[in-house]
């Protein structure tokens, strides 16, 4: 009798724990990530209002010896979800990681340092412009494209104005957001300025100012025990010995500010 009692018992309690799983399992999880979540979660999400998707342009490059070459592919989609949390009716697409890093024969530009990974510059706007209009085809009304990377800048302007044009008669729009560029190349160098940090170690490439940023959004990115001042032939401008992730966290809420900023902007003019 016993033994059946607690046999029950047991059966029970693998009852209980399976529905609770199942109930946790329902939900939607807490995420802005496009790839996170099903279709029809989706779905539910553009019918509640969420019809702004932030589609983001990293790049695979090198960042000298002290920083992995996924550098901008984390960083932006780390940047990109704190954007659409601020935003609240904005998901997050999945990250572009190959763009325009230079030509292979010769090689030029990034794609002088094993790992990089180029791709022409129709390729990349092709691909951005499908993802939008597929995007448009699903419900969101606003597309906005940000670009880590410099060399993301032109193709992203071009591909908001040319189906900007095609989409004149219709409620969707594009928007090339420049500002989050600008704010991580022109603005956190100035705010670091202001607080004594001298150009020659800010730097335009994997010095101090892009460090630091990497620094505080995913720190794994970044070996330590490498940093020092830019050598000849490492791909490094500038000097990363000083960057911290506090340095950084200042810089990364700054650019968050201002892309929000600019992205409300944009949409209210359409």
């Amino acid at each position: 009798m016993i033994v059946l009692m607690h046999r029950k018992l047991a059966a029970a309690m693998v009852c209980t724990v399976l529905t609770a799983a199942g109930g946790v399992s329902a939900q939607a999880p807490d995420t802005v990530s496009l790839e996170d979540l099903t279709w029809t979660e989706v779905r539910d999400a553009i019918r509640a209002g969420k019809t702004t998707i932030i589609i983001p342009a990293g790049g695979t490059e090198q960042s000298g010896p002290h920083m992995a070459l996924g550098k901008h592919n984390a960083r932006v989609k780390i940047l990109a979800d704190r954007i659409a949390r601020a935003l609240g009716d904005a998901l997050v697409a999945p990250v572009i990681a190959y763009v325009p890093e230079g030509g292979v024969a010769p090689p030029t530009g990034h794609m002088r340092f094993p790992g990089t990974i180029t791709t022409p510059e129709d390729a990349f706007q092709k691909v951005i412009e499908a993802a939008a209009q597929g995007f448009k085809l699903h419900g969101f009304r606003d597309i906005v494209l940000l670009g880590d990377h410099g060399s993301t800048q032109a193709g992203q302007k071009a591909v908001a104005a040319r189906l900007n044009r095609a989409w004149a008669a219709t409620r969707a729009r594009v928007h090339s957001i420049e500002e989050y560029y600008r704010a991580s190349e022109v603005e956190v160098p100035q705010l670091l300025k202001g607080r004594g940090y001298r150009d020659a170690e800010l730097g335009r490439h994997a010095g101090l100012t892009d460090t630091a940023l990497m620094l505080a959004t995913d720190a794994r990115m970044v070996r330590t025990d490498r940093l020092r001042p830019g050598r000849e032939g490492e791909g490094v401008d500038g000097d990363p010995t000083r960057a911290t992730a506090e340095l950084g966290r200042a810089g990364a809420e700054l650019i968050v500010t201002r892309t929000v900023e600019a992205i409300r902007k944009s949409i209210t003019r359409r």
